[in-house]
């Protein structure tokens, strides 16, 4: 088991309330972590706390706090009142995210709040966590929840795929500078789902379609990958398996090494090679 997972330790859990979140924060609460749910106020964030408790966590190992990651403050005021309760923390998954969909032109005057919370989210929350956890001296691990679209950036919500390639790339760096700085014992992660049934990507449905993982499907593979050591945890699900992401990923890097249009893998000139490609 990673050490920053050891019983008694501390975790907080951005998008706590619901989802893959919840999931997250009842998986390391059965651990034997002290955990603190934090999400936007509202009646998922009120029921969380319950939930873990019913599963068998003890009341005074658990606390929920309203927060919005969008904003600084609150992201200060979340780690100092976690630190307050409960000491110094080892986990933080970055997880809170939005998907309301976008255009290229926001004509949904969406892109501001989806940048802030998705991407401004994880960069603050680790800024201001991670300075703390360093000074800790103790081991950490920081999950930031990327998204395959912030890979391969699909057409249709360009302001999401931003977002999420932002976190890809911010992780990335938030990792190197975490293994070069002397006497850190901080670890980081990205987190890619794949297609998971929760709230965000629900759309109406009130059944989880048969192509979706659930949030603890995906939560158990999240932390298997953990104690492989895995930097890329990147899922698959009911639909695409592994194989098929690489290739995709592949191919999407080959836009730039083959010097093809910009999201080949939909021009009506390489759609049929990129579909006889991935057959190969």
């Amino acid at each position: 088991m990673h050490s920053a997972l050891a019983n008694g330790n501390v975790a907080v859990v951005t998008g706590g309330a619901s989802g893959i979140g919840l999931a997250a924060a009842s998986h390391l609460a059965g651990l034997g972590l002290r955990v603190c749910i934090a999400d936007l106020p509202g009646p998922a964030l009120d029921a969380a706390a319950s939930v873990l408790i019913a599963q068998g966590a003890a009341e005074a190992d658990v606390m929920a706090l309203a927060t919005d990651v969008s904003d600084r403050a609150k992201l200060t005021a979340l780690a100092d009142a976690v630190e307050a309760r409960f000491g110094s923390v080892n986990v933080l998954m970055n997880n809170a995210g939005m998907q309301p969909g976008s255009s290229i032109f926001d004509a949904e005057g969406n892109w501001d709040r989806i940048l802030e919370v998705n991407m401004g989210g994880i960069i603050r929350g680790s800024q201001i966590f991670a300075p703390r956890m360093i000074a800790s001296g103790a081991p950490g691990l920081i999950i930031n929840t990327g998204s395959k679209q912030g890979i391969t950036t699909p057409p249709g919500d360009p302001a999401y795929n931003v977002s999420k390639a932002g976190v890809k790339a911010f992780t990335e760096a938030l990792q190197h500078e975490l293994r070069n700085r002397e006497g850190a014992r901080v670890e980081a992660r990205l987190f890619i789902p794949g297609f998971v049934y929760t709230p965000l990507t629900a759309n109406g449905r009130t059944e989880k379609p048969d192509d979706a993982w659930t949030p603890e499907q995906v939560v158990a593979f999240l932390f298997e990958s953990v104690e492989r050591g895995d930097f890329y945890i990147l899922c698959p699900d009911n639909d695409v398996d592994h194989a098929t992401d690489v290739k995709r990923i592949l191919w999407a890097a080959g836009d730039i090494t083959e010097n093809r249009p910009p999201l080949s893998r939909w021009h009506p000139d390489y759609g049929d090679a990129f579909k006889a490609w991935l057959k190969k």
